[in-house]
Formats: C-alpha cells, structure tokens, sequence
C-alpha cells in the first residue's frame, strides 16, 4: 500500500492535534483586551478596504460564535454588502451550542438564501460558527459555494480551548464525543479557509488548520485576537479575496508581493510516495 513520508524540512502544523494540546495561556487571554482596537482599526482603514474589487453578488451566510449573536457580525456583513454581496446573518439570537433546532435552522436557512439568489452561497463561520457551516456544506455541497471559518476549533480537542467549560454549561453537552470530533475534523468537499491567529486567547491555533494534503483546503494567518476577528482588518481582506475567487478555479492565497508583510500560510510539506 502507498505510504506518504515527509521530509524533516518545512514541516506542516499538525493535522490532527493529540489530547496534548493546552489551551491559550494568562498573557494570550489578556491580549484579548485589543479587540476594541482591532474594531477600530477597522473603521480607520475602510476607505482602504473598500476600494477592494467589487464581489459577485453572490449571498453570503455569517454565523457568529459561541454566546454571540447576529450583532457581533453586523461590521463584517455590512463590509461584505459594500463589496456587492448579499450578506445575510443566521437569525437565531445567541448562539448557545447545537441545541435541539439550531443546525436544522441553519439547513432552513440555506436552502432559503438559495431560492432567494438563485445560485451556490459562500458560508462564512466565526468560532463554534464555524462548526457549523462547515458540517452545512458537508451535507449540501450542492448548494455552497465555499467555506471560511475565523477562529474555528474544528479539529484537535475541544479541551484545548479556553471556551469548552462555557460551552459545555450553555449546550449542555458533553465536549469529548470522539466519534463525532473524528467527523468534525473533515473538510467540507468545497473550498476551505481558515482563518486563524497565533495570538488567539480563546482557541489554541492548532485546532484552526486544515489537512494540506487536500487540494481545495487552506490555512491563512493573521494577527488578530479571537473575539476581534471578525472585525479585524486583515481578515476583512482575506475574506473579500477569498470570496472572490471562481470555485471551479480555486487557487490558495497569495502571499506574494506586499501581502508577505501581513499574512502566512502554511507550507505544502513534499510528500513522497512509497511502495511497500
């Protein structure tokens, strides 16, 4: 059978982070305290931003993040309707985990931007919003266009979060189903981004990296706390950039040019193939 090895240089991050992982620590989770200026910074650099070229007009759906609401999306979508696009919240109030209705809402949602529009809309996920439009597309890759999530722990272990205690008093469930974390690690069948930050307090950023080894996924850094960054400037920029590409001619992030100043991704490790 065919064994991929790879070589010691230019290593990827882990694509299934173990049980090992801790979550962000004190000095990470008070670098949190600059998301008032990241949102700031925002409104500093919108004329910059939005001189970006015009989208598509294709919908958009922005699910926010765990004990948040539609609000916290609002400096997002209303940058994305600048583009052009039709950028649409979830319409569920606070998002209190997977309860009994939630993801069928977010099914509902769906299919009904799909009807309104007429064509493949993009889902954009921030945090546990994450989880969820990546699990949507993976059920109705017919009707999604992409997937990017900002800050999403979709792989590794929930534990390595400085969230899932809260996350486990407001859904009331468990935070270590192994079966259903093994299929909450799978890419959607659609182009994936993740957007993810180093200095993240709240997520561990080894649970915010997609496998390489697949063709329509990607992994794009920013520096950005995680409860600013669906305000923050450089990842409004990735978003747009992302938004704007063909699915049937997807390419991954460009970091060329002035944008290696800003942004990194992770490398592609050469893999070799062996035959045993």
């Amino acid at each position: 059978m065919p064994v991929q090895t790879r070589r010691k240089t230019d290593i990827a991050p882990t694509e299934e982070p173990g049980l090992d992982l801790m979550p962000p620590g004190l000095k990470l989770m008070l670098l949190e305290a600059r998301a008032p200026w990241e949102a700031m910074a925002m409104a500093a650099v919108s004329p910059w931003l939005s001189r970006m070229p015009s989208g598509d007009g294709h919908a958009v759906l922005v699910c926010p993040g765990l004990g948040a609401s539609d609000l916290t999306t609002v400096a997002l979508r209303r940058f994305l309707q600048r583009l052009g696009y039709q950028a649409h919240g979830w319409k569920q109030g606070l998002n209190l985990g997977p309860r009994d209705g939630v993801l069928e809402g977010c099914r509902e949602r769906i299919q009904a931007l799909h009807r309104e529009h007429g064509g493949k809309i993009s889902l954009i996920g921030w945090s546990l919003g994450g989880i969820y439009v990546r699990e949507m597309a993976k059920e109705m890759p017919e009707l999604v266009r992409g997937v990017i999530t900002l800050g999403t722990p979709f792989t590794g272990h929930p534990k390595a979060t400085n969230a899932w205690r809260f996350y486990q008093m407001v859904s009331g469930q468990q935070a270590h189903d192994e079966e259903l974390l093994a299929e909450v690690r799978k890419p959607p069948p659609v182009p994936t981004t993740s957007i993810y930050s180093k200095t993240d307090g709240i997520v561990a950023w080894q649970c915010s990296i997609n496998p390489l080894r697949h063709a329509h996924t990607e992994n794009i850094e920013v520096h950005s706390s995680h409860i600013g960054m669906g305000m923050n400037p450089m990842a409004m920029y990735a978003i747009a950039d992302r938004l704007r590409q063909d699915p049937a001619h997807w390419k991954r992030f460009d970091v060329q040019g002035a944008r290696r100043w800003f942004f990194k991704v992770a490398h592609q490790p050469e893999a070799v193939t062996r035959w045993y």
